[in-house]
């Protein structure tokens, strides 16, 4: 049974790098272990990613506290190298992510389907933070 809402949000950044770097940061398990997290309080021990059509991907999300973490996966349905990727969550939610390369580096933007248990707002928040680690992740090495 999904929990999808069937809202999609949308989120965005540029990130001043090569696509190269950029794609070889987000598929890594050893570089999304570093920048995976919405805040300092929570951090990723563990990371598996198979990035093709059909791959799965798995990452163990867990606050730094031990009070509380959960696991976040899915399969890719689609991968275009250094422009798209598209996969389905767990719980059959849709995640779109399209890298498009801009005057300053390149364009990330990440459309999602809401899941129903947490409040929209926050939903955005948080991906949006993760996406923005992300950026700090990739520009400072």
């Amino acid at each position: 049974m999904s929990n999808t809402s069937g809202m999609v949000l949308s989120i965005e950044t540029i990130v001043n790098a090569p696509i190269e770097k950029i794609w070889k940061m987000w598929s890594d398990p050893n570089d999304i272990i570093q920048w995976n997290t919405a805040s300092e309080d929570w951090h990723t021990p563990r990371a598996e990613n198979d990035l093709r059509p059909g791959g799965k991907f798995s990452y163990r999300m867990d606050a730094r506290d031990g009070s509380f973490g959960f696991d976040f996966g899915g399969e890719y349905t689609l991968v275009d190298d250094h422009k798209l990727i598209e996969y389905r969550l767990g719980d059959g939610r849709k995640v779109k992510i399209v890298f498009e390369e801009v005057e300053g580096g390149v364009r990330i933007t990440e459309d999602f389907e809401t899941e129903t248990k947490n409040p929209v707002e926050m939903q955005q928040a948080g991906w949006q933070s993760i996406l923005n680690n992300f950026k700090k992740y990739v520009e400072s090495h």
